[in-house]
This record gives C-alpha cells, sequence and structure tokens, in this order.
C-alpha cells in the first residue's frame, strides 16, 4: 500500500456562477481501520480561501500549520489577505523545498480573488507542481471515482445551491465506491458575501 493511502481521503473543488465550493470527507483511519469521522483535511487560509490538504494524516496537520504561519507572516508584511493565487504560489514553494524528503499530501486550493471577485481551483502533487483547471479539480484515495462523477455532473455557471447539490452528489457517490474514505462529507461554498458551510451524512460502513 501506498504511504499516500495509509489513512484514506477525498477532496474536491469546483468552479460554479461567481462562487466555488471544496468538499471533503470526515474519516481518519490506519488502513481499513477507521480510527475517528470528524478529521479536518479543509483549513481557512483567509477571508475567501480555502486549503484541501489529502495524504498521510500527520502531514496534512503539519502543511497546515505552516500555511497557516506563512498566511499569517504574509498578512503581517502586505497588510492584504493572501489571495487564491498566492496561496497557491507558497503551496508550491513549500513541497518543493522539501522535495527530496516531501511531505506526502496533496493539497487543493478553493476561493474568490479578493480584487475581481474571479473563483480560483488549483491543485498541486505532492512536490508542488500546480494545474488551474477552469472547471474542477479532485485528490486522495478517490480520485477515479471522483473524475468519473465530476465529468458526468458538473455543467458550467451553476449557481451556488445547483453547485452544493452537484459537488455533494459527486462526493458523496464517489465515497460509496472507495473503503478507504467516507463517513460523511463537509461542504464549503464561497460566495462574494458569505461562506456556507454544511455537514453531509454518509454510509458509515
Amino acid at each position: 500500500m501506498s504511504i499516500m493511502e495509509m489513512n484514506g481521503s477525498a477532496v474536491v473543488a469546483m468552479i460554479g456562477k461567481d462562487c466555488v465550493a471544496i468538499a471533503a470527507d470526515r474519516r481518519f483511519g490506519v488502513q481499513a481501520q477507521t480510527v475517528s469521522c470528524d478529521f479536518q483535511k479543509i483549513f481557512s487560509m483567509g477571508d475567501r480561501v480555502y486549503i484541501g490538504l489529502t495524504g498521510l494524516a500527520s502531514d496534512i496537520i503539519t502543511v497546515s500549520q505552516r500555511l497557516k504561519f506563512r498566511s499569517n507572516i504574509y498578512k503581517l508584511k502586505e497588510h492584504r489577505e493572501l489571495s487564491p493565487k498566492t496561496l497557491t504560489a507558497v503551496i508550491s514553494n513549500l513541497l518543493y523545498e522539501r522535495r527530496f524528503g516531501p511531505y506526502f499530501c496533496e493539497p487543493i486550493v478553493a476561493g474568490l480573488d479578493s480584487v475581481t471577485g474571479k473563483p480560483y481551483i488549483s491543485g498541486c502533487d505532492l512536490i508542488g507542481c500546480p494545474v488551474e483547471p477552469a472547471d474542477f479539480v479532485v485528490a486522495g484515495t478517490s480520485t477515479d471515482q471522483l473524475f468519473g462523477m465530476c465529468e458526468a455532473v458538473w455543467k458550467p455557471d451553476l449557481e451556488p445551491e445547483d453547485l452544493f447539490e452537484t459537488i455533494s452528489q459527486a462526493l458523496l457517490s464517489a465515497l460509496d465506491r472507495d473503503a478507504l474514505a467516507g463517513w460523511g462529507a463537509i461542504v464549503h461554498i464561497i460566495e462574494k458575501d458569505r461562506v456556507t458551510t454544511r455537514t453531509l451524512k454518509g454510509r458509515m460502513d
């Protein structure tokens, strides 16, 4: 088993019309053994910027803390919030610094640009190579299932409520087909004037 699959995880982000969504499962396990079902994989890095981390649980915690530290330093120096694109560059640098002994996690960034209000998503591999798709990005042990579901249900210019339904159905359907992830999910819908967070029930077997 790959070390990236040790704890199991699934994170997906989608772009809508002037909004963006990011969702993750809640399971923390050691291979097939479930330890808890309230493990945090999505972290707020600013007013309208979120990051989802998949991979080894210990590295998820370490990378989230280091990114929070770097985002706080940025705010102190620059006197402004991190934009999603800038956060992607910060993550890419952080991961590439450790490329010979990497952090075993794959981050996904989702947010709205603080100036233009344009939705933005991106993903990185474990040595920080970024990708910036215009539709959706997935990571974790459920990647294959998520790709299939997202390609089937995602449409451009989805309204916030439709985006919530789409990302929820895609994630829950993918989790039903992956034994290493699941046990509920959490979804954040990021709009210009608010962030809506909802918790989903999933199969508990």
